[in-house]
Formats: C-alpha cells, sequence, structure tokens
C-alpha cells in the first residue's frame, strides 16, 4: 500500500514591532517595508533555514526593503507559538514559519495551541525527508539497512531530530511500514536538534539518521553522510546521486510543508499583504536559486486554501498516527 501523505492531505517583540514597517504599495508592486521573521527552533534546522532563505530571495529581489531573524526555541515549537498569541498587537510586522510539526504537536498535546489560533498566511515549500548513514558506515543502501534491521531490528536504532511520534519517528516509521515491516517495532532515538543527531550518528549511537532532504544534502556535500533514500516520487535535482526510496522498492512519498503564520490580531488588510508579497517571490530569479539550493518543492496554498490543506492533513496525519499506535 502506498504511503501518499501529503499529496493526499497534502530580540523583544515590542522594540522589533515598532522598528519594522507595515504593508505598502510601492512603484506599482506589492512591497514590504521589513519583515521579521520568528523561528521556532534553533540555528541551522529546518525552520531556520526557511526563514532565511524566504528572506534573502523577498530582500535581494527588492519585493522586501529588509527582514531580520529571531530564534525562539523551546517546547517544540510551542514556546514561539504562545509567544505571537500572547504578543499578538505587537507582533503584527512578524511572520512565524512552521511545518507540519505544528499539526503534529498539536495533535499529540506537546502544546495547547494549534495553527487555527494564527493567522494562516501561506504555505511555500515542501521539503522531502530522506535516510542517511554515516560514510564510514557499511550500509551502502536501502536494502543494507533493511537486511540488518531485519537480521536484528533492535541493533538498528533510527536517530532524528524530533520527539517520538514526532515527524522523523513518523517518516521512519512509513518507510519501514511500506518495506513490509513492522512500524511499532523501529528503534527511534528522539535528539533535540540537528547536530545533536548527527553527533549520535557519527558516533555509533545511531545506525541511520531520519532528517529533511536539504539538511541531508548539506551533510552529504560536507562529505558527512551517504543519502540512502528520499521520499520524492523523482530524483531530486539538489542532489541527483541521492536515489528515492521508490526506485529501491519501497513505495513511500513524503513532503513536509513549510510556511508562514501571522499574529491572530492582523488585518485582513495586513494578512493579505503578507500572501500577495509571499505570491510574487515565486516569479523572482532571487527565489529560484534559493529554491534550487535547497532542494525545495514549490507548494504554494494560500490563506483559505492554506486552511483547508492543514484541516486536510490533520485528519491523514491524526489517521496515521493511530494506525502506528502514536495516538
Amino acid at each position: 500500500m502506498k504511503t501518499n501523505l501529503t499529496r493526499r492531505a497534502f530580540a523583544a517583540a515590542a522594540v522589533a514591532a515598532m522598528s519594522l514597517g507595515t504593508p505598502a504599495l510601492a512603484d506599482g508592486h506589492q512591497q514590504m517595508d521589513s519583515i521579521h521573521f520568528l523561528i521556532p527552533g534553533g540555528a541551522g534546522g529546518g525552520w531556520d533555514g526557511t526563514a532565511r532563505g524566504t528572506g534573502e530571495a523577498l530582500t535581494e529581489s527588492g519585493l522586501v526593503g529588509s527582514a531580520s531573524y529571531e530564534n525562539m526555541s523551546g517546547g517544540g515549537g510551542g514556546v514561539a507559538i504562545a509567544y505571537m498569541i500572547e504578543n499578538s498587537e505587537s507582533q503584527h510586522g512578524t511572520l512565524m514559519v512552521n511545518s507540519t510539526p505544528i499539526v503534529i504537536r498539536s495533535l499529540t498535546g506537546v502544546f495547547p495551541q494549534s495553527f487555527r489560533d494564527l493567522t494562516l498566511i501561506a504555505g511555500t515549500i515542501g521539503d522531502y525527508a530522506a535516510l542517511v548513514v554515516n560514510t564510514d558506515s557499511s550500509i551502502q543502501s536501502m536494502d543494507d539497512l533493511l537486511a540488518a534491521y531485519r537480521a536484528d531490528n533492535s541493533s538498528v536504532a533510527i536517530g532524528g531530530g524530533s520527539v517520538p511520534g514526532g515527524m522523523d519517528h513518523l517518516v521512519a516509521a512509513m518507510v519501514m511500514q511500506a518495506a513490509g515491516e513492522d512500524p511499532l517495532d523501529v528503534r527511534y532515538i528522539p535528539y533535540d536538534a540537528g547536530g545533536a543527531a548527527m553527533a549520535g550518528l557519527l558516533s555509533g549511537e545511531i545506525q541511520a539518521l531520519s532528517t529533511g532532504f536539504s539538511e541531508a544534502v548539506d551533510l552529504a556535500n560536507a562529505g558527512e553522510v551517504r543519502i540512502l533514500g528520499v521520499t520524492s516520487p523523482d530524483r531530486v535535482g539538489a542532489y541527483e546521486d541521492a536515489p528515492t526510496m521508490m526506485e529501491q522498492g519501497i513505495d513511500v512519498e513524503f513532503v513536509n510543508w513549510r510556511g508562514f503564520f501571522g499574529a491572530p490580531t492582523l488585518s485582513e488588510e495586513e494578512a493579505q499583504a503578507y500572501r500577495d508579497t509571499l505570491a510574487a517571490m515565486y516569479d523572482t530569479e532571487e527565489w529560484e536559486a534559493v529554491r534550487a539550493r535547497n532542494g525545495w518543492v514549490n507548494i504554494h496554498n494560500s490563506g483559505d486554501d492554506f486552511r483547508a490543506f492543514l484541516e486536510a492533513q490533520e485528519t491523514a496525519i491524526g489517521d496515521l498516527m493511530r494506525t502506528l499506535g502514536f495516538l
């Protein structure tokens, strides 16, 4: 049975906000003076890369005058979400980046809020998932990993930068399920961040790492990992040496959306200005350069379409997690 989840569903706040421009029209093009990006995790992760890459494209293309960034880790992203809600009036110049975990962690009660408590701006990109091993590993392919797993599944630990039942765990479970194994038997080791997970891989504490494809590409380019398989339907141009799961006989496809949310008290006019600015970004050479460099897929869901997408994904992920015993 094909697992195709996403295709089915698919500083100081007051000071920062006061210094940030409000949406404005200039030279006949929808533009903003500035955007402050709130990142619910640490530097170097997928949220961080998405926010900074988006800011780079917006500013270098001239759609936005300047961009600033604030990393606010904690609570699986819940600290930043609560901050946006509790300080809503002073956050109208801020966009918070998030992704599929806002759905997963709301379902599992990691934090009490959901996407419904924020102003939905737009989903902008997708990032496929990947399983990687240390370049020194004797495991050369998914066949090798599965052979080791079937010989003794307890000896094959798969790590990730999310909590048990979080996205990296779900991806590992979906891959094993699609390979004909019991997903509940996966020995998953959670790490607080990608750097800690990578250290676990290099030390041999884990035999494979479940991570985002863009992060896997960075690690592969640095010579630190070998990409065993990507959850994409076709090989991705950003790293064409990485085989897909599907070409190795594992019928699984998954892409993690990433997008942006505003403060709950944003006016419809302010929210629409953000949506229009992000929509215009897709037509710029600067965005294409950022997108291609990171191996992202353009997945644009704006406003009401974004809400419908999230509601459908919430249902699909909830069903999958119950099937896997995570809920």
